[in-house]
């Protein structure tokens, strides 16, 4: 067997921001708030951003990537359902991504937010099954990392 026919795949990252758990817990549940982060981005055009953020609730977002990508107009879509939610502690979703019309991964994020002397400190455990091959789990962690330093931003603003 050449390649297997998924890859399973496990990373934490860890951050720390100067602000209560509340407040840091806000730009996940707060739509408008989410999407400035999670969302928004020069290099694509988002078609849909909807979040009806509570426990069962379901999450959709989909974008068309901009001219001067490598894959200029191919759209991704992550739809995803909150299977827990503990205000200002925790956060469980699972979700799947597809690239154009192939679905490439499906996983289980765990985001919990500690109190510390600092602020907060945010736990982020992603756990991932790729369909696509080679470098999925690179590639996602690389942008988690970023969208994680864009949250920073969200959170101080």
């Amino acid at each position: 067997m050449d390649q297997p026919s998924v890859i399973h795949n496990t990373f934490v990252l860890e951050r720390s921001y100067p602000k209560a758990p509340h407040q840091v817990f806000a730009a996940f549940a707060d739509a408008a708030k989410k999407r400035r982060w999670y969302g928004d981005a020069e290099n694509r055009d988002i078609d849909k951003f909807e979040s009806d953020f509570r426990t069962g609730g379901v999450e959709h977002s989909s974008y068309r990537l901009k001219e001067g990508t490598p894959f200029t107009g191919v759209t991704i879509a992550n739809d995803g359902i909150y299977y827990d939610i503990v205000p200002d502690r925790r956060i469980v979703t699972a979700s799947v991504m597809t690239f154009g019309d192939r679905r490439i991964s499906a996983s289980l994020v765990t985001f919990e937010f500690l109190p510390s002397d600092r602020g907060t400190d945010l736990i982020c455990t992603h756990q991932g099954t790729f369909f696509e091959g080679a470098d999925g789990p690179e590639r996602r962690e690389a942008g988690w990392r970023t969208l994680l330093d864009r949250l920073a931003a969200e959170v101080l603003h």
